[in-house]
């Protein structure tokens, strides 16, 4: 079989390629990847220029989940196929003939899946052409060793590729003295008499070849060389404006002499790029594939050899680059009725234009949706805004798409919208708004909004009101005059929205106007006014006018004179008037519902009856620039003959004293007024004056409004800071960076960084820096919370736009607390479980758990195993645990910003392995607070801590010295008072001596008790007594207290004395000692009834019972009972050992208690004694089986 061959090695190279290029184009329109079933291109149709009557194909191909459908478009319409134009199987477009117009455009790929529609970029689609010569060589006579140039220019699509001819053949371009440079430049250096000949330029294309006029070039004899000549530049660079990857060549050709060596640099001393340019010839300098970094003034100097003569010229590069995305929109998830806000900013040179699109259609704005700053916000989203959105953003190099999608989520048990909504008119500002609850899921809505705008006109705002689920109305009472208004209601529940309500539309009603007209006073003779107004804005129009009044007096009278006139009339001539006199005018408008408020009085003084040479009063007109800021602008009468030597300004505040005049020469027909104040209205008058008298006066009023950012809108407003970039330093904190735009300014710049959380609804919260820097640290913020931060600079006392909005988190916040409940337990051998809780803390983020187990040894040394767990689990296992060995165990919470501080240190105590089984259960510590932290070794003390041990041990010797006085006393007492009997014949009691059922101490049987040695069964006389309180551990009868034994300690001072007593105490109780025995099993006997059989030997024992302290967990005993879960045992540990015991009294008491703790376990002491002959068997105790009472 022959070896199978590989491919060539091109081959695999272009398979590779064309997988990049499948896997690049998946990405879709800068978008993001197009896995997960989204709708992506795998391929867009690109630009083409084809020759006339040639094929064309347009390249397109789209993938995701479903079906996917391919459309066409040309020119944004849809294109229909014809037998010229034919969808081929794979979605690519097949021309048949491009012929012209019919066929040439923009063309774009149209998807359809099942999520959306997406939208491919723009491809155009152009025939070649080439239109006749702009520039062609001409004649030139040069002398010999001179220089000689000519020049070639066409316009081609495409750009046109210009070769040379001398005499009609091709001109060999590789001698060192020729150059012919991409931009149709021929250079001849050092003129040789064989270079004289007819020149010609050849432009050729794909479709065209054209050639140009000859020209003829003639040699001359070579004329005497001077000694110095300075340098000449005869063909310098001109202004350049190319596009990003083209190739750009700045001619420079000098004459000199010597001959000048020619140098580039850069008008602001930056490096020229060396990896992109080169200098072809004797000086001219191209730059191949232009970036936009190459942009700038180039400087070409020519310099005479070893002199300082040098001349330059300097000519500029403008690269123009395509749109080119900064941020992307990113793909939401919302739910009915929730907001979605897409960010999308690109840029380019020109700067780019940004749109919206929804499956392959432009967004319009309205109520809901709004499209400002490049961003897009959809408010109230309803299940028709689900889909895909795109960023188109395009200028005259070109277009790109960003494509997001939104995802709106539906919920099962949302409410039916609200029902019966209905309307009524309040007044000319309210509308009282009603409706019924949602017939479905209706106990389920928590809130109501209240959605309102006005009908009328394109791209109102939408205002939102939300209110309790206790009421349904509501009175919106901000709204205009006389106008229409649409109005919904959405109902909300936990997970979402309902559906929108019908729409209901309501006017209000008229009111009067809040504003009186403004107006404007001028005289065309020495006894008219004519009095004009401008129309009343709508806001403040609060209606229909129907009517408006005129009243005018003079400055002397009180009296005036009124005249009424339709809504529809803006001027009127007052007649018969007074020359030379001051005359006042006001202005009121009406409404059906009646007058308002009348304009203050305007003065004017009308002309003198013998101004014959005066110029007449020109056409004023006033513009308020900004809320400080009035442009006065004025025409002069056309027919006027009289001469004007200049102008007089007057201005005042209605209300406060004129100005001086503001002297103007008569060609200036333009000024602007200055430093005034917002919301103020002016009276401004303007007259002509010559060298015999003052003109005619224009009189107007004018309103400033409300201060804005810019101030002054004559002057364009500076840039705002690009490239805005923001990075999260801590928890609290994030670092803020963008770029200074390019203008150049001699004045300082200062910066305003505007801060606040995504959603805030509080605008006074908003955080305002100020800063002379391009970057700035933002502290005191939120851990884990989202923030929105836009730049705006101040220059010259103007302040540019606001910078688009940039979105950024702070880091979460370190873990401030341990975590919580940590446990330990002892599961099986070798084996320990950990759990805990997490650290307290709402915005707590824990990404991971560090648990650190050590034993103590190793814990002193600081040897520890350390393990992590994920911040999702709360529990961990501990393996190969050695037996016979204390455990520590801390753990702590972390996330990306730090680690929190370890908890408490909690113990296990590993059991040997060769301990009984009764004894190897498991046991649990947990580190529930300090006063119930089991000891947990050793820790580092400081000098007040020693000192307060050594104090506190000098404390406990000193108590028990007292209370080895206090014994030895009271010994002697018991001894004195030993001898003493009770009353005879008293009834005997039985006394049960034993812990409650929550102590530890019982033991299971009697195997239990002589193998465990954990019970303790008190014996007492009749007329004995036991102290129950707690106080004291005393046995007292009716005479006073007994003596008692102990057994557990034994001072040595005392050792002797103690045994003899106890020996002299045995001999003469034995006669009253019980017997404790259980069925089945061998008895403790004293005097009495035999336990057993007559006929079986028996053994008599007299039991002294001692407390046998816990050394080592005795003092957390109560700790156990509380919590359960902490000492050596618990709760179910206790019960385990349930134990009733009878005790018959006898004439004395035997009993012996050892240490003062009744919790403790109780050990019986055994001592043996023999049976008198002359009394009954003893008596017997019978100790129940296990399980029993």
């Amino acid at each position: 079989m022959a070896p199978r061959r590989q491919p060539p090695a091109l081959l695999r190279l272009l398979l590779l390629v064309r997988l990049l290029a499948s896997v690049a184009g998946a990405r879709g329109s800068g978008g993001g990847g197009g896995g997960g079933g989204e709708l992506f291109f795998v391929s867009e149709p690109q630009d083409a220029t084809v020759a006339r009557a040639a094929s064309a194909v347009l390249e397109c191909r789209a993938g995701g989940e479903g079906p996917v459908a391919l459309t066409w478009l040309r020119n944004g319409l849809k294109v229909g196929e014809s037998e010229r134009l034919r969808a081929l199987p794979n979605g690519s477009l097949h021309i048949r003939a491009v012929e012209g117009a019919a066929e040439e455009g923009l063309y774009q790929c149209l998807a359809l899946g099942k999520h959306g529609a997406l939208l491919s970029h723009r491809a155009r689609l152009a025939l070649a052409t080439m239109s006749a010569f702009e520039v062609q060589p001409l004649p030139a006579e040069v002398p010999e060793g001179g220089m000689a140039r000519f020049a070639c220019r066409i316009p081609a699509n495409p750009p046109a590729v210009i070769t040379w001819e001398v005499n009609r053949t091709a001109l060999p371009v590789a001698v060192d003295r020729i150059t012919a440079l991409p931009s149709g430049v021929l250079q001849i250096y050092n003129v040789q008499p064989k270079d004289a000949g007819n020149y010609r330029c050849v432009a050729t294309t794909l479709a065209n070849r054209r050639k140009s006029t000859e020209a003829t070039l003639t040699v001359l004899p070579a004329s005497p060389a001077k000694p110095f000549h300075k340098p000449v530049i005869v063909a310098g660079p001109q202004n350049v404006t190319a596009s990003v990857h083209q190739t750009v060549v700045f001619e420079c050709m000098a004459t000199g002499q010597p001959r000048p060596i020619v140098s580039w640099s850069r008008l602001d001393h930056k490096s020229i790029d060396v990896f992109n340019t080169r200098v072809l010839g004797n000086g001219n300098l191209v730059i191949s594939d232009v970036k936009v970094q190459h942009a700038g003034t180039y400087v070409c100097r020519a310099t005479i050899p070893g002199t300082r003569n040098f001349t330059t010229a300097v000519a500029t590069l403008g690269v123009l680059a395509p749109p080119n995305f900064v941020e992307w929109p990113e793909s939401l998830t919302r739910p009915r009725a929730g907001t979605a806000r897409f960010a999308c900013q690109a840029e380019g040179i020109p700067p780019p234009r940004v749109t919206w699109l929804k499956n392959g259609r432009k967004v319009h704005s309205n109520g809901r949706i709004k499209m400002y700053n490049s961003k897009l916000v959809i408010n109230q989203i309803i299940p028709e805004d689900d889909g895909i959105y795109q960023c188109l953003a395009e200028n005259s190099q070109g277009s790109v798409l960003a494509r997001a999608r939104l995802t709106v989520v539906l919920s099962e048990d949302r409410p039916s919208a609200p029902c019966n909504v209905h309307a009524e008119t309040v007044s000319s500002s309210a509308i009282l708004l009603a409706w019924e609850r949602p017939r479905y899921n209706s106990d389920k809505v928590i809130a109501y909004s209240v959605h309102y705008m006005k009908a009328e006109g394109l791209n109102n705002e939408e205002y939102q009101v939300v209110l309790g689920n206790d009421t349904t109305h509501y009175i919106i009472d901000d709204l205009e005059a006389a106008s229409n208004y649409t109005f919904y209601i959405v109902a909300y529940v936990p997970m979402g929205a309902s559906q929108m309500s019908d729409h209901v539309t309501q006017p209000t009603l008229e009111d009067v106007p809040l504003r009186a007209p403004e107006i404007s006073l001028t005289s065309r003779s020495p006894t008219d006014i004519l009095v004009s107004w401008l129309p009343i804005p709508a806001k403040y129009r609060r209606g229909q006018l129907i009517s408006f009044r005129l009243s005018f007096r003079r400055s002397t009278e009180s009296p005036a004179q009124e005249v009424e006139l339709p809504g529809s009339t803006y001027e009127h001539l007052l007649r018969n008037l007074l020359p030379d006199t001051v005359y006042l005018v006001r202005i009121t408008a009406a409404t059906r519902i009646g007058w308002g408020e009348a304009s203050l009085w305007t003065s004017h003084r009308t002309p003198k009856a013998t101004s014959v040479r005066a110029p007449k009063s020109p056409e004023l007109h006033l513009e308020p620039l900004n809320c400080t800021t009035i442009a006065v602008k004025w025409q002069p009468d056309l027919g006027d003959a009289a001469p004007v030597q200049g102008y007089k300004l007057f201005y005042k505040e209605e209300g406060q004293p004129e100005n001086a005049p503001i002297l103007l020469e008569a060609r200036v027909h333009a000024h602007t007024v200055s430093g005034l104040d917002p919301r103020r209205k002016y009276h401004v008058r303007l007259l002509a004056y010559n060298n015999l008298e003052e003109g005619y006066q224009a009189d107007q009023t004018v309103s400033t409004p409300g201060c804005v950012s810019v101030r002054d809108r004559l002057v364009p407003p500076p840039p705002p800071p690009h490239h805005l970039y923001a990075e999260a330093n801590t928890s609290s904190s994030i670092y803020l960076h963008w770029g200074r735009p390019a203008f150049t300014s001699a004045q300082a710049i200062n910066y305003t960084v505007r801060c606040n959380p995504v959603g805030l609804q509080n605008a006074s919260l908003v955080l305002y820096l100020q800063t002379s820097d391009t970057h700035l640290l933002v502290q005191g913020l939120e851990p884990s919370t989202q923030y929105e931060f836009a730049v705006r600079l101040h220059v010259d006392q103007l302040s540019s736009p606001w910078s688009p909005v940039l979105y950024h988190t702070t880091l979460p916040e370190a873990p401030s607390g341990p975590p919580l409940g940590v446990k330990v337990t002892l599961i099986e051998e070798g084996t320990a479980l950990v759990s805990w809780k997490p650290p307290e803390g709402e915005r707590t983020v824990v990404s991971r758990y560090t648990i650190l187990y050590a034993s103590r040894k190793a814990w002193v040394a600081g040897d520890w195993q350390v393990l992590h767990r994920e911040g999702t689990l709360t529990m961990a296992l501990l393996e190969h645990l050695l037996g016979g060995t204390v455990y520590i165990v801390q753990i702590a919470a972390s996330n990306e910003a730090g680690e929190g501080p370890f908890s408490s240190a909690v113990e296990l105590a590993v059991l040997p392995e060769a301990a009984p089984a009764s004894n190897q259960r498991p046991k649990r510590l947990d580190s529930a607070g300090p006063a119930e932290t089991a000891p947990s070794g050793y820790y580092p003390l400081d000098q007040k801590s020693m000192t307060g041990i050594i104090a506190g041990v000098c404390i406990a010797l000193t108590c028990i010295v007292l209370c080895i006085l206090i014994l030895i006393h009271r010994s002697k007492a018991r001894k004195t008072s030993a001898p003493k009997s009770g009353p005879q014949g008293s009834s005997p009691r039985l006394h049960n001596g034993l812990p409650s059922s929550g102590d530890r101490g019982a033991a299971k049987s009697a195997e239990g008790i002589v193998e465990n040695e954990e019970v303790l069964l008190p014996r007492m006389a009749g007329n004995n007594f036991l102290d129950t309180k707690g106080g004291t551990d005393l046995i007292i009868d009716s005479y006073g207290p007994i003596s008692k034994n102990s057994s557990k300690k034994k001072w040595p001072f005392f050792q002797d004395w103690k045994e003899r007593k106890l020996e002299q105490e045995a001999q003469r109780q034995c006669v009253q000692t019980a017997c404790v025995c259980q069925v089945g099993t061998t008895a403790l006997r004293g005097k009495g009834r035999p336990c057993r059989p007559a006929e079986e030997q028996q053994t008599c024992y007299q039991a002294t019972y001692s407390v046998a302290a816990d050394t080592e967990h005795s003092a957390n005993s109560e700790g156990s009972h509380d919590t359960g879960d902490s000492g050596r045992f618990s709760h179910e540990s206790s019960e385990e050992l349930p134990l009733t015991v009878g005790l018959r009294a006898a004439s004395a008491p035997s009993i012996s208690w050892e240490g003062a703790d009744l919790h403790a376990p109780l050990r019986p002491v055994l001592s043996a004694c023999k049976e008198p002959p002359d009394q009954g068997p003893p008596a017997c105790f019978h100790l129940p089986p296990p399980g029993q009472d």
